[in-house]
């Protein structure tokens, strides 16, 4: 072969590969176009899948907690709101308010015949008028003075010119008028003996009635009673300055009731109580019947109970209204009379007390009177202000306003 077909050969070769080159790189440049758009493809759609289900995520976390969330914020959304974090902010913004707590007393209560009469005749109403029960049914605790024994069974009690017992199946009233505890530290719960009081145990648990101030031995005679209200705790204390015989006491291994004539159990009982709650009350059974105005021992006892913890001491036993008086800013009312007794009584009272956040009570008495066994809140202002006129009197440095509230001579 000669020189020049040689050279027109190689020319060739070299122009079939180079041709052969050219379309082997716009082919792969072809297919590397194809393969970054499908790879791009791949991943919008699998940001779109992401995407979609973070928002409905965020949805789904936003409507429990906050559905005013609008679409074009979760388009901006970097990442969803944590749920904790969300739910523990609301919390911190939606606190409910204070509401005080309130909590209701009345005097002596003994269901006698004229009184179940009217029960029985028609109902509730028959013996508490509307005002009167509403009271009952709105408080957060409702203590009153049960001034006999729930029995059918028992000794009746020698030497004794009263003795009062009601059949169990009575404690209805007690349920109807949303009574939570009452005191049996008083002269009448041991009118039938022991049975009769363990009988008066038994009923009011049944009913879901807590008592004071009496129990099967002495510890339970002590035993403090808590309520919680409001993220508050409030104790219960009762006991008894008057009985008919020492053998009412209670022992360490007898039933009976707790006694103040030596109050060194209940002033003990009243540190305790202090220690471990918001508000003390102390109910006392003292004083004479038909007096208005405490005895001396009286006063002086509820200073005692007040300087060991009391919030708040009250009384019952003289059958009518004593006077109200304040020691280092904390209320006594020695009395609170009959509330339900026999089928009439001149004057009686509701004391209603208003605990606010800061533990303070502004108490407030609710004058009424029973007339044909019914008590009956009054309803003629004249009448009101004749009865605050009365408290006033018999009181120790205070003042009614016109709504009943009591204020110590130190704020007015």
């Amino acid at each position: 072969m000669s020189k020049k077909k040689m050279y027109r050969l190689l020319a060739f070769i070299l122009f079939t590969f180079g041709l052969l080159a050219v379309v082997i790189t716009i082919e792969f440049s072809r297919y590397s176009n194809r393969t970054e758009e499908q790879s791009n493809n791949g991943l919008q759609s699998t940001n779109e899948t992401v995407n979609t289900a973070d928002k409905e995520n965020f949805n789904e976390t936003t409507d429990s907690v906050d559905t005013s969330t609008e679409d074009e914020n979760l388009d901006s959304a970097v990442s969803p709101v944590p749920v904790e974090n969300t739910v523990e902010n609301e919390r911190k913004d939606t606190k409910k308010p204070w509401k005080d707590i309130n909590l209701l007393f009345s005097g002596d209560i003994y269901l006698s015949d004229y009184v179940l009469n009217q029960y029985k005749q028609n109902g509730i109403d028959g013996i508490l008028s509307k005002d009167l029960l509403d009271e009952f049914q709105v408080a957060d605790i409702a203590m009153v003075n049960q001034e006999f024994a729930f029995t059918n069974r028992g000794i009746k009690a020698e030497n004794k010119q009263y003795t009062f017992r009601v059949d169990p199946q009575n404690v209805q009233i007690f349920k109807d008028m949303q009574i939570d505890i009452v005191t049996l530290a008083n002269n009448h719960t041991m009118d039938f003996g022991i049975e009769g009081l363990t009988d008066s145990f038994e009923t009011l648990k049944s009913a879901g009635i807590k008592y004071a101030g009496a129990g099967n031995d002495l510890s339970e005679a002590r035993n403090i009673n808590y309520f919680n209200v409001n993220g508050k705790k409030i104790a219960y204390l009762a006991a008894s300055r008057v009985i008919p015989e020492p053998g009412w006491n209670a022992y360490k291994t007898k039933a009976g009731m707790l006694t103040t004539y030596d109050p060194a159990f209940l002033l003990e009982d009243i540190k305790t109580a202090k220690s471990q709650s918001d508000f003390v009350v102390v109910y006392v059974h003292w004083g004479l019947e038909k007096h208005e105005l405490p005895e001396e021992y009286q006063r002086n006892l509820a200073k005692q109970y007040i300087d060991a913890g009391a919030d708040l001491v009250l009384g019952s036993h003289p059958h009518v209204l004593q006077g109200i008086e304040y020691y280092n800013g904390k209320p006594i009312v020695y009395s609170l009379g009959n509330f339900i007794f026999y089928n009439s009584i001149n004057q009686t009272a509701l004391l209603k007390v208003s605990l606010n956040e800061k533990n303070e009570a502004k108490i407030q008495l609710l004058p009424g009177k029973a007339e044909n066994s019914r008590t009956i809140g009054f309803g003629n202002d004249s009448d009101k202000a004749e009865f605050y006129n009365y408290m006033t009197n018999i009181s120790f440095g205070i003042h009614f306003d016109e709504e009943g509230n009591i204020i110590p001579q130190s704020e007015y």
